[in-house]
Parts: structure tokens; C-alpha cells; sequence
């Protein structure tokens, strides 16, 4: 074991440029060498009366930055890959809905927007939204509802945008994404 480290804050001044340098020419994405960089710092903080008393405290730090960016790149590679799987290429692009919607929609608790994200943006089918989200079909459909219901209560005065109450179509079309009123039923 070498001399004791100085006090965290020292060592984070000196080594996080060069960590951040190194994970960025290793990655090519500065923002996702920062992630990985300040990951690495709050793990060696959180150790830091052990990891000061290593050997090669900034040794340590590259070996776990280098292994948190590879982790991010492959996760976001897979995500990448899942995303291109699932969505079709699109032939047209759908009519953009007005900022108020957005706005009603963002203010929905999370569990119902990604519920609504799954179902009408990616157009999954209500079985697969509850698998993304890994609750059950039934739970999946409740935060449907109730986003709907709350759209609805929240876009009541605007006439050009209508939440569907209930579709019973397998494929309802990007109801939000593109303002349309209603789906034909199957």
C-alpha cells in the first residue's frame, strides 16, 4: 500500500479532468463519459476511507469508470437495437399535437405516462404495455383509463384534440401523436 490520499476533494479536483478526458476519448460520447465519470466519483466517495488507502486509488476509479461506461454503452446499444426492433419505420410523419397537450400529458402521475407512452406513442398493444411495465394486464389497463379519464378532464375545453374513451381496435394508431378523435372499432 502507497502514502494515504489526500482528502477526497483534492483528489476529486485532480482526477476527475483526467478521468473525464480518458472516458470521453474511450467513448466518443462526452455525455455519457460525464455519467460514467461521476458515477465512478460517488462510488470511491462512498469507500473513500478504503479506496484512499488502496495502492492506486486513481487506478481503482478508471477500473470502475471504465466499467460503468462499458455497462452504459451496452445498455444503450441494446436499447438502441429493442427500439429499432419494435418501432416500424415510419412511412409518415404524423401530425405533431399541439403544446397543451404535452403539457396535459406531462402532468400525468408517472405510472399513467408511460402507460401512454407505450400504448399510444410506440403503439403497443395493452398485453405488451404491461409486460414492458411489468405489472399485470389489468394494472395496465386501470393506469390507461385513468390517464384517459384525466386527459380527458384536462383537454375538455380543447375541441381539435379528444382522448378516446375506450378502444377496442388491437392497433388504435398514434391517437395522440396524431390528434385524431376516434378509432375505428374492429
Amino acid at each position: 500500500m502507497g502514502p494515504p490520499t489526500p482528502d477526497f476533494e483534492t483528489w476529486y479536483e485532480e482526477e476527475h479532468p483526467r478521468v473525464l478526458a480518458a472516458l470521453t476519448v474511450a467513448s466518443g460520447r462526452p455525455d455519457v463519459a460525464a455519467d460514467a465519470t461521476d458515477e465512478a466519483f460517488v462510488r470511491a466517495y462512498e469507500r473513500w476511507d478504503r479506496v484512499r488507502r488502496m495502492g492506486s486509488p486513481g487506478g481503482w476509479l478508471y477500473k470502475v469508470a471504465l466499467n460503468d461506461l462499458r455497462r452504459r454503452c451496452r445498455r444503450q446499444a441494446i436499447e438502441r437495437e429493442l427500439l429499432r426492433r419494435h418501432v416500424p419505420p415510419a412511412t409518415e410523419s404524423p401530425a405533431a399535437p399541439a403544446p397543451h397537450v404535452w403539457d396535459a400529458v406531462a402532468s400525468l402521475p408517472s405510472r399513467q405516462r408511460t402507460a401512454v407512452a407505450l400504448r399510444y406513442i410506440l403503439d403497443l398493444p395493452e398485453a405488451e404495455v404491461a409486460k414492458v411495465m411489468r405489472v399485470s394486464r389489468g394494472s395496465a389497463s386501470a393506469s390507461l383509463t385513468s390517464a384517459r379519464r384525466r386527459l380527458e378532464g384536462l383537454l375538455a375545453d380543447d375541441a381539435p384534440v379528444t382522448v378516446p374513451r375506450r378502444t377496442r381496435s388491437t392497433s388504435p394508431g398514434l391517437l395522440l401523436a396524431t390528434g385524431r378523435s376516434g378509432v375505428p372499432r374492429g
